[in-house]
This record gives C-alpha cells, structure tokens and sequence, in this order.
C-alpha cells in the first residue's frame, strides 16, 4: 500500500504491519482483560457492602445455596471435628510464614458439616513440628463470612498434601477425603474463642486499583505501537534539485 499526502508518503510494508497488529489486538486484549477484572472486583465490593447490611444466615441441616450466601454473614452451630482438620501452608501475616487452620463442624441436628477456616498460626522455628492447636470441645456457636471453598494462592509443580498439610484447598477432593456431607461454602470465623489463632480476614474484593493500573499500561502499550508504526512508516519525499532540472 502506497499513499502520498502532499510531501509525504505513506508506505507500510507487509509483514511488519501485520506484526504490530498481532502485537497490538494482543495488548489492547490484555487492556480489555483487566479492566473486566477490576469491573468484576467492583461488583464483588458492591455485593459485600450489600451482604454487610443482612443479619447472619442460620446454617441448618439443608444444604446452603451459595450464589444465596456468597459474603454474607453466617451463624451456625455445631461441633469441631478435629479428625479432619488440615493446614493450608504457606500464608503470611505481618511478614510471618504460618498456616490457615482449616477445621469441619459438624451442624448441629443433621449430618452435614461446614469447613470453617479457624484462623491463622505461626509455623514455629521447626516445620518438621506442627503447631499444637487446641479445639474447643462440646457444642459451639460461631459467626463467619462466607467465600468461595477453593483457594489457589500458588502450587509447587507436582505437589501435593502431605498428611494434614496442603499446599491449596481442593474442594472436591477434600470432601472426597473425608466423606463429609459439606455446604458449598468456606466460613471465615470472625468469633473470637481462646485458641490462640489469629483472624484479620481480608475483604474479598480488594485489587480494583491494580487491575485498573495494569490496564492503563496495556491500553498506553497499544497507542505506542500504533504511533509507531505510523511514524516509521510516513517518509517525507526528496523533492527533484531545481538546479539539475534546468537547462544547460
């Protein structure tokens, strides 16, 4: 293609034109991709917001709905089943490596239980040695959040649980593992009981500033390769020597 604009001409070649628009489809899509994931982040803020304002849900024996539920506050009450707790590695509070005490409780009047995330402890001086935990036996009466039942901060190739410590919660396979009857959903427990965990929960819905961030660089990558390839493909054409063009 060859256009001329006055003194100047436009002529891009073949294959780096179509270079830099599969660079530039792929960083406007990569704009397009995290300004959906901070309008997914904002709508997640709205919805914890709203569910803040309910009173708690009572769990029962019937099994939750969790589009119905999803970060509300849940009351539920039951008994600890220790048997079956594990620990989540690898989680940092304060710039202290700990776990994630994950425990099943038993609901009260029916065979279902609701995996509870207890709080956070310190992995001590030797991880050979597991933290001691003490549960609080008997019935029990707690308050929590409820989220999404599967994490995926991050996951060593090929790893996988060793004993009562997993790297990430596999839903599906620790119900499979226990052969619970769970709610679909992960209980925050924000009641304070004498176990020597901590719970400074974070909102689920933080991150809209860095999806938004990421967006922008993408979306000011794209401009830069469209300007360039405008730039280095107009060329200002050598007007004819007037002194040659004269007779002799």
């Amino acid at each position: 293609m060859r256009v001329q604009i006055g003194r100047w001409e436009f002529s891009p070649a073949l294959w780096p034109t179509l270079a830099a628009l599969f660079f530039f489809v792929l960083t406007l899509s990569l704009g397009n991709w995290q300004s959906g994931r901070a309008e997914y982040k904002r709508e997640l803020q709205a919805r914890y917001d709203t569910a803040a304002q309910h009173p708690p849900v009572h769990v029962g024996v019937e099994l939750l709905d969790k589009d119905a539920v999803l970060y509300r506050k849940l009351e539920v009450e039951g008994v600890f089943e220790p048997a079956h707790e594990i620990l989540l590695d690898n989680r940092v509070l304060d710039g202290v490596a700990g776990y994630h005490v994950l425990t099943p409780l038993r609901v009260a009047g029916g065979n279902s239980a609701i995996l509870v995330n207890r709080g956070w402890v310190a992995t001590g001086p030797d991880r050979t040695r597991l933290p001691d935990l003490p549960v609080m036996e008997g019935t029990v009466r707690i308050e929590g959040i409820a989220v999404e039942p599967q994490s995926r901060y991050f996951e060593f190739s090929g790893a996988a649980p060793v004993g009562r410590v997993w790297q990430n919660l596999n839903f599906e396979q620790y119900a499979l593992n226990t052969g619970l009857q769970l709610h679909p959903v992960l209980l925050l427990q924000t009641t304070e009981l004498a176990d020597g965990l901590l719970r400074r929960w974070p909102r689920p819905d933080t991150g809209v500033a860095t999806h938004v961030g990421y967006a922008l660089q993408w979306y000011g990558l794209a401009a830069t390769l469209a300007v360039l390839w405008l730039v280095l493909n107009l060329k200002r054409m050598k007007q004819p020597d007037p002194d040659r063009s004269r007779p002799q």
